[in-house]
């Protein structure tokens, strides 16, 4: 059984609902972190590294298909492949 190890380079913007079309399931087969303003995030849906912005659930609140709320936080955005 052969795996493929390689990573593909990282994406500037990337969101990990597949209707989105900033969907990338080569990249989100890989643990992807993210800092945001220096702090590590585990709840980001969505994030742009040229814009500075991620995407996270606003608490508890769905919208009317179900889906969490997001918020739009702007601030200094890096994401790497964690080991």
């Amino acid at each position: 059984m052969t795996e493929n190890t390689t990573q593909p380079a990282i994406p500037d913007r990337l969101s990990v609902d597949p209707s989105s079309p900033f969907y990338n399931e080569a990249v989100l087969q890989f643990d992807v972190g993210i800092r945001f303003k220096g702090v590590e995030k585990s709840n980001v849906e969505e994030y742009c590294i040229s814009e500075g912005w991620v995407r996270v659930p606003a608490g508890a609140a769905k919208d009317r298909h179900g889906n969490p709320l997001l918020i739009k936080l702007s601030g200094e955005v890096e994401a790497y492949y964690r080991d």
